[in-house]
């Protein structure tokens, strides 16, 4: 069986198009370069002034990111402004370390499911809600859970006398998701 002609005609000349095809030629578009500390507007270092010492360090898209906060933060209220604030200095105060733990918590958190989600704020809510002597002991057990355990295999966890286990309580700190960058995590978080 033979081809129509015409078909022919345009397969061989897609060929010998795609096979020219130079990719020196096409366009190159570099990415977005986002300012300098020095190249922002005065509002905006004001907004933007915990992140001072780190903006030049920032890769191009967290800037761009922290440009959008700082653009919507004059629509904010007061106390909306204040929390934002909160949350930039406690963000600039942890260690690269808490950082992407921070972050990998508030993916998983948004991908949850809604209910979930509903559950974590309002054991938030709880925590906040807790004296500053119980947040600092929360705090306390939280550290000492994180520090690496030293020994043979064996993991002895050593619990004070008369102070019941944090399940007890039934309140565990979460991170919360917020429009903001990702809140620290409790134990790493400033007493308000």
């Amino acid at each position: 069986m033979a081809r129509p002609l015409p078909s022919i005609v345009f397969a061989i000349t897609l060929a010998l198009a795609l096979g020219s095809f130079n990719t020196s030629d096409a366009a190159i578009i570099p990415p977005l370069k986002q300012p300098k500390w020095a190249e922002l507007t005065p509002q905006q270092r004001e907004v933007l002034a915990p992140l001072s010492t780190e903006w030049d360090k920032l890769e191009s898209y967290r800037r761009k990111k922290w440009l959008g906060i700082a653009q919507r933060y004059p629509t904010l209220s007061a106390e909306e402004q204040q929390r934002v604030q909160r949350r930039m200095k406690a963000w600039v105060d942890l260690s690269p370390e808490e950082r992407k733990r921070a972050r990998e918590q508030f993916k998983t958190l948004q991908k949850a499911p809604p209910a979930q989600r509903e559950t974590v704020k309002e054991r938030w809510k709880e925590y906040q809600s807790l004296p500053d002597a119980e947040k600092q002991r929360l705090q306390q057990d939280a550290k000492q859970k994180s520090q690496p355990k030293s020994g043979a295999g064996k993991a002895v966890k050593s619990v004070p006398t008369g102070v019941p286990p944090p399940a007890a309580s039934g309140v565990t700190p979460p991170v919360v998701p917020n429009s903001a960058p990702p809140a620290a995590p409790p134990a790493a978080a400033p007493q308000q």
